[in-house]
């Protein structure tokens, strides 16, 4: 605090002082123009906190609340004393507000305590005030209730403020925050500091049921498990429901759910629940349990003889509209089967299979195994060679289970067993065998199953152009014998002339030899004379 007065040239000393509320005065510095020294008076509140400078500025540390006084600056001379009164007034920023004993939750129209708004050590005092998402709370009879107190620390001269909310709330309020502020004044002017935001949980009573039916599907079919899960939108929810099953008066107390195994199509109806037995809150939702039966008439394995009628039927009773479809060993048929005269290719594996397309995984099938039998039946072919030097004969054979056809030769009794078979289809195959007889001969085709024997013959005669190709065979020889013959001949007469060709060649040479000795003897003859 600097001393507010000119100091004069005369000057003596200089003292400072404070005030007492009774304006009596309380002197607690000393400082002599001359020595230059600084005397403190034994004043206990200020004791080591005052310090005074040349220019006689008073400077307090560590300051207090107390220390809010009237202080004067006195400077004395001879004949004359100055004094320049400085006012001191001590201000505290209070601590951040906060919001404490906050109440677990609010419930819708009621007006009930929301918390208490606190902010320490403040001086001088402050004001609170309360918000609700950022706008100002005012008093409001039966919907707004606040209490403002402030109390001071004896000690410290510091004030506490405590403002307590009382607040009606509804269902507007979830998810609202509410804060408090505090203000206060300091050296600058006014302040104000903000709480941090508090979310309240709001509570508020059921206005409406809801029933699901879980797991989320389409459609339900019968062996299927569901749950019922009852929902109502208050908060907190409800825990206890009332469920009411189709054709029983009488609800079933449980928590927000009940479950349903293996469901019969006798399950389908109405289902409602409610909070209490007899609440005017209720939630209803149907459910169709979803069914397919199938009845193949006959089915399983169904043994029956060639040309018997046989009748067939599937049978279906659904919940909706099924889909069937016949199939035989694995081949979609166009139609339902039907049977008045059975026959080798009628035999096989039938499937009767229907399903409803709406509901998933709902589908049937039945199978019936039919095995048509029959006793052999045979028919003997032949089929003479163009050239007539064999002949094919088949023997045809008809039965299930399939027959095992044996060739014999009637009277020999042989056996014949280089055969060539056709493959079994359908009831039917054929072997059959080629032949050359030399003979008139019998074959025997035998056909034999589970069921009976069956034999038949044939007569198969001796190939008729036999001799004529002995005929020709005997004449080939003898044109063969005759060119050989008359290829001797020739050759005995073309060695008969070569031998009488070489014995002429042989006396030619000798006269030619003679000759050319008589003309070297006349040369010589001459060469003599001469």
């Amino acid at each position: 605090m600097p001393c507010r007065l000119d100091v004069p040239q005369n000057l003596m000393f200089g003292k400072w002082k404070y005030e007492k509320p009774d304006g009596s005065p309380v002197f607690i510095a000393f400082r002599s123009s001359t020595k230059k020294s600084v005397q403190y008076d034994d004043v206990p509140e200020y004791k080591d906190r005052l310090s005074l400078s040349e220019n006689y500025t008073l400077s307090i540390s560590n300051a207090r609340i107390s220390d809010e006084k009237r202080f004067v600056c006195m400077l004395v001379t001879e004949d004359n004393v100055f004094e320049a009164p400085t006012i001191v007034k001590v201000f505290k920023q209070p601590s951040k507000p906060e919001i404490v004993s906050k109440a677990p939750f609010l419930e819708t129209e009621q007006l009930k305590k929301l918390g208490d708004c606190i902010s320490k050590d403040s001086y001088p005092e402050g004001n609170i005030t309360w918000y609700r998402s950022g706008i100002v709370l005012q008093p409001l009879e039966g919907v707004v209730d606040i209490v403002f107190k402030k109390e001071m620390d004896p000690v410290t001269q510091l004030y506490t403020m405590t403002s307590s909310l009382e607040y009606k709330t509804t269902k507007a309020d979830i998810q609202m925050p509410f804060a408090c502020s505090v203000t206060y004044y300091g050296p600058s002017g006014q302040k104000r500091v903000y709480s941090e935001q508090a979310v309240f949980d709001i509570y508020y009573p059921t206005e409406e049921v809801i029933l699901q039916v879980l797991p989320p599907r389409s459609a339900i079919k019968e062996g299927d498990n569901i749950t019922l899960k009852c929902l109502g939108n208050g908060n907190p929810p409800p825990e206890e429901f009332f469920f009411y099953l189709p054709g029983q008066p009488e609800g079933i107390r449980s928590s927000h759910t009940y479950t349903l195994t293996d469901l019969r199509r006798n399950a389908t109806g109405v289902y409602r629940c409610s909070l209490t037995d007899g609440n005017s809150l209720v939630a209803s939702t149907a459910v169709t349990v979803h069914y397919l039966d199938l009845s193949l008439n006959p089915s399983g394995e169904v043994t029956k003889q060639i040309g018997d009628a046989l009748p067939v039927s599937c049978t279906i009773s659904a919940s909706r509209n099924a889909t069937v479809v016949w199939m035989k060993d694995n081949t979609r048929l166009k139609s339902s089967p039907s049977f008045s005269s059975l026959q080798y290719q009628d035999a096989g594996n039938y499937v009767c299979e229907t399903a409803l397309k709406e509901v998933e995984g709902l589908k049937k099938r039945e199978s019936l195994t039919l095995i048509v039998e029959g006793k052999p039946q045979i028919k003997m072919t032949k089929i003479i060679d163009p050239r007539g030097l064999s002949k094919t004969v088949i023997c045809h054979v008809e039965g299930f289970p399939k027959p095992a056809i044996q060739w014999t030769i009637t009277g020999s009794g042989s056996v014949i067993n280089q055969t060539e078979e056709s493959p079994y289809i359908n009831g039917k195959y054929y072997s059959k065998i080629i032949i050359s007889p030399e003979e008139n001969v019998t074959l025997t085709c035998t056909a034999e199953n589970q069921l009976e024997r069956t034999v038949n013959s044939l007569n198969v005669s001796a190939n008729e152009n036999r001799e004529k190709v002995n005929d020709q065979a005997k004449l080939i020889v003898g044109i063969v014998v005759g060119l050989l013959l008359a290829a001797l001949v020739a050759g005995v007469v073309y060695w008969l002339y070569m031998k009488k060709s070489k014995t002429a060649s042989k006396h030619v040479n000798k006269d030619l030899g003679n000759l050319e000795e008589n003309k070297k003897l006349e040369e010589n003859n001459h060469k003599t004379e001469a």
